[in-house]
């Protein structure tokens, strides 16, 4: 029996015919942002990774330029695009590095949101157009040393003093939080009840500062927030919400990105191993010709296409306005944890050439772990889920 000459490759999202599910805007969209994160990010990538830097404030910038930092909302200086576009965009940040889309994230589904959606008309008019053009930076102050997946745990308070508020306490993991302009941050009143505060980063009292030493998300700001006596008019206050809703309602807004950023980075690797396996010579034929090798590709295109297809099915749920909470965990959880799984298995493709940084695929592993435990760890989304699926809650 002869060998079969090859065939033109099809790439996995030619495989499940991706295109033919998005309008032609959303593919615009997706291509303008990949075109970016190829000229512009993927040749600094290596070196801020290892650097652990970023001109985050020069990207800021340019990816306010681009018209993606707060793309989703309307008014304002966004651009009010499709919660789809919008997702698209994540994917092809992430598929650059997770702590790209991690900065356009916080900026536009955490801090601007939290403006958009609870703040005042003066918050809203002073903050979003800057924030959207990239020439503001927004962090958002929720997570604690001591406080993650409990939020409602939180130390900081916000203590009423006359017609001020005073925030003492302490954020950590903080993303964007040493280069910003202007920090959400969320406290506990003294009637226990939660608040959000509009907090320029100039502000006496209030100090961040860098985390370094990290070994995920290199190419990212991350840092820690300090509150000392920082007083505040009551103008500050985020007029429109109370408790904990307040940030869960931005937090699912972030991980909705995340159900697509995952997948951006799980089809970098993907792409990535593909290559090389077609170049890598061994045993006097391509490692792309061994069966096994095959094996591991379809297998890792069969999870990465289901992946993107569950994406987009609750991208067009949130389109509609009928995408629920328990929803995005669904995404969450299966996203990033078969992100993580196609990274490590392209790894072995490249065997040690992929321990380095000529290739991306180790970062994309390193970074995921990161992404595994942000804006709900894995447990939390399963939890989320499994209330949905027996009606009882077993956070406590």
């Amino acid at each position: 029996m002869t060998a079969q000459a090859p065939r033109k490759p099809q790439t996995p999202f030619e495989l499940f015919a991706v295109d033919t599910l998005l309008s032609e805007e959303d593919r615009a969209i997706r291509d303008t942002v990949r075109r970016f994160v190829d000229d512009r990010i993927r040749p600094e990538l290596a070196q801020w990774y290892e650097d652990g830097q970023i001109p985050a404030r020069d990207l800021a910038k340019e990816l306010g330029a681009l018209g993606v930092l707060g793309m989703h909302l309307e008014g304002y200086g966004c651009t009010g695009s499709t919660a789809t576009a919008y997702g698209l965009a994540c994917l092809e940040l992430e598929a650059g590095d997770s702590g790209l889309r991690s900065l356009v994230s916080v900026q536009g589904s955490l801090a601007m949101f939290a403006i958009w959606k609870h703040g005042s008309e003066e918050q809203k008019n002073e903050w979003l157009p800057r924030m959207a053009s990239g020439e503001a930076i927004g962090c958002f102050g929720l997570t604690e040393p001591d406080a993650g997946s409990d939020p409602a745990s939180m130390r900081t308070r916000a203590r009423r003093d006359g017609d001020d508020w005073v925030l003492n306490g302490t954020k950590m993991w903080i993303t964007n939080g040493s280069v910003a302009d202007v920090a959400v941050v969320w406290a506990a009143g003294e009637d226990g009840r939660i608040r959000g505060f509009v907090v320029p980063t100039d502000t006496p009292g209030f100090s961040a500062t860098q985390i370094k030493r990290k070994l995920s998300l290199r190419a990212s700001v991350t840092s820690e927030l300090v509150l000392d006596d920082v007083r505040l008019p009551d103008s500050a206050r985020l007029p429109n919400v109370e408790g904990l809703s307040g940030p869960l309602s931005c937090l699912n807004e972030a991980r909705f990105g995340i159900v697509f950023g995952a997948m951006g980075a799980a089809r970098d690797c993907l792409e990535t191993a593909t290559a090389y396996a077609g170049t890598r010579e061994i045993f006097a034929k391509p490692l792309a010709a061994f069966q096994l090798t095959q094996a591991k590709l379809a297998d890792m295109t069969v999870e990465l296409g289901k992946g993107v297809l569950l994406a987009l099915h609750l991208g067009a749920l949130k389109d509609a306005g009928a995408l629920r909470p328990e929803q995005v965990s669904l995404g969450k959880l299966n996203n990033v944890r078969e992100a993580i799984a196609i990274a490590r298995e392209c790894r072995t493709i490249l065997g040690a050439a992929g321990i380095t940084t000529e290739y991306p695929v180790l970062r994309h592993a390193a970074n995921l772990e990161s992404v595994l435990t942000y804006e709900g760890t894995s447990e939390v989304h399963q939890l989320v889920i499994g209330q949905a699926l027996t009606g009882h809650g077993a956070f406590r």
